[in-house]
């Protein structure tokens, strides 16, 4: 399947899944929450649904649509130092081959107080066996999130590790500490049991009924604040350049 093709399904999934609507506007809210004042980017803003929720904000992808503002390389920004307030990637960061040039890219066009604010897939011990079995992009543990080579060759836009994240923000922290010295974590949280999986997500199927979703994503909120490490689909992370906010003139 063509990258063009495949944007195409999942903006027909969005339309036709209010259940996973439901869902991602949670996720919307919670990264709406975390940002500060300021121009906002997006990297891999897909098929554009940050954007609509979010119409203020820049998005970007490594593909043309109609609804994103700009083509860029997430790995490889066009944009000055200090260009931003806020970097926002909502399922992007696992799709990178080379996840830590991507980092240090938003943070190079941060200004100091900016925030990165990611929602991505979660690998617990509930979701593992979701993602590796019923899902079709990859789980592989092994992989170093810092290399300073390529992780796959990223000819597929959609050509992922769903591990990256918990790799580089729980499992291998201390290394992200060292790599980012000018990053501070100051959020991150395990969440979505299971609504978002029961939504099927981008998928064709669903087994989240339109009257269930609320329900259970409130339950879901009640249940991550105390198994969500273990049992969590969602990573949650919030951070911020070094530096405060600069002053206005």
């Amino acid at each position: 399947m063509t990258a063009g093709g495949q944007i195409d399904r999942e903006r027909d999934a969005w339309n036709r899944k209010s259940g996973l609507r439901r869902v991602y506007r949670g996720f919307y809210e919670r990264v709406a929450q975390a940002l500060r004042p300021g121009r906002t980017l997006e990297l891999g803003g897909g098929s554009g649904n940050f954007k609509a929720f979010a119409p203020d904000t820049i998005s970007s992808d490594i593909q043309s649509a109609p609804w994103l503002d700009v083509v860029a390389d997430a790995q490889r920004l066009p944009f000055a130092e200090g260009s931003f307030q806020n970097m926002v990637m909502i399922d992007t960061l696992h799709h990178l081959p080379r996840p830590a040039a991507a980092v240090g890219e938003a943070a190079r066009v941060l200004e100091p107080g900016g925030r990165i604010v990611l929602v991505e897939p979660a690998i617990t011990a509930l979701s593992r066996p979701f993602y590796t079995w019923l899902h079709r992009e990859p789980v592989r543990m092994d992989d170093d999130p810092f290399a300073d080579r390529p992780l796959w060759s990223g000819d597929d836009p959609y050509d992922a590790n769903q591990a990256i994240p918990t790799l580089m923000f729980a499992r291998r922290l201390d290394r992200f500490e060292r790599t980012f010295p000018t990053l501070s974590l100051v959020g991150r949280e395990w969440f979505s049991l299971f609504a978002y999986p029961l939504s099927g997500g981008f998928q064709a199927w669903s087994l989240l009924p339109n009257l269930l979703a609320g329900p259970l994503l409130k339950l879901d909120d009640g249940l991550s604040r105390g198994v969500g490490r273990w049992m969590g689909f969602r990573l949650f992370v919030v951070l911020e350049k070094r530096g405060g906010a600069k002053t206005a003139d």
